[in-house]
């Protein structure tokens, strides 16, 4: 799968969803508490303007960690520099510029950020999860339900790759076995990880794994099943960003969580 055009696809839903908005809507409150749908996208904008300089100035981007803020990441969602449609302006110049930048960067070389560095197509596989998991946070102040897409595989695959960094910001021990993963597509096929064999498993639709591993649902509203002790405890963990794992969302009918500033 061409990782930078879907990536483009995510970026577009989004779009087509705040676009027509007048600006009172932009006000809306999302699940994450505090912020408003032009937190979210104000938010986005800024990661990938981050995302963006660390491809193509790597120096620079080291540079200005260097002498960032404690809440730089909060800083970064403050959506008072924009009215709604310079903001939604800048987040596609942002999109562009980010898109842009990865492609440039020399096969092998690993670009740097917040967490571990990485090449550039997992760098834009993490900015189409976080479009996607902020875009959920949209979608459900305005009440709105997307149709999954072939392109949460992408968001899958972060999230069973990073199994073990699940459970050591939890403070717990990587399993020793490997799990065999099975989710329901939005095709109707299967996406597979890990040896058929293995005793430890966990299935479910493709969507509600998504949502659980970007902290966007509970696991008491997924239909999701593990067998193995260790299995089930990653489905009350999993998640597909760096950093620490928050406090997720509550259950249906809950109080709203903090925002995920991943």
């Amino acid at each position: 799968m061409d990782i930078f055009a879907d990536l483009a696809a995510e970026g577009e839903e989004l779009d087509a969803l705040v676009a027509g908005l007048p600006p009172e809507r932009w006000a809306l409150p999302t699940p994450a508490e505090g912020w408003t749908i032009a937190h979210q996208i104000a938010h986005l904008m800024w990661t990938d303007r981050q995302a963006a300089l660390a491809a193509a100035d790597p120096g620079a981007f080291v540079e200005s960690l260097r002498h960032s803020a404690p809440d730089l990441v909060e800083r970064g969602a403050d959506p008072s520099a924009y009215p709604p449609g310079g903001l939604l302006a800048a987040w596609r110049r942002s999109r562009a510029e980010v898109a842009e930048a990865l492609r440039a960067v020399p096969p092998g070389r690993r670009v740097p950020w917040f967490g571990p560095p990485m090449a550039a197509p997992s760098m834009a596989t993490a900015r189409l999860m976080e479009t996607w998991a902020h875009g959920q946070d949209v979608a459900d102040a305005l009440g709105v339900v997307r149709r999954p897409t072939h392109r949460l595989r992408h968001v899958a695959h972060i999230a069973v790759r990073a199994r073990d960094y699940a459970f050591s910001v939890n403070g717990l021990p990587a399993p020793k076995e490997p799990f065999h993963v099975v989710l329901d597509s939005p095709s109707g096929d299967q996406w597979r990880w890990g040896p058929a064999t293995a005793s430890q498993t966990v299935a479910g639709p493709a969507l509600d794994f998504c949502l659980l591993a970007v902290r966007r649902r509970h696991r008491d509203d997924v239909s999701m099943t593990a067998r193995g002790a260790d299995a089930s405890r990653w489905l009350g963990l999993v998640q597909a960003f760096a950093g620490p794992p928050g406090p997720g969302r509550p259950p249906a009918q809950g109080a709203p969580a903090s925002p995920s500033t991943h």
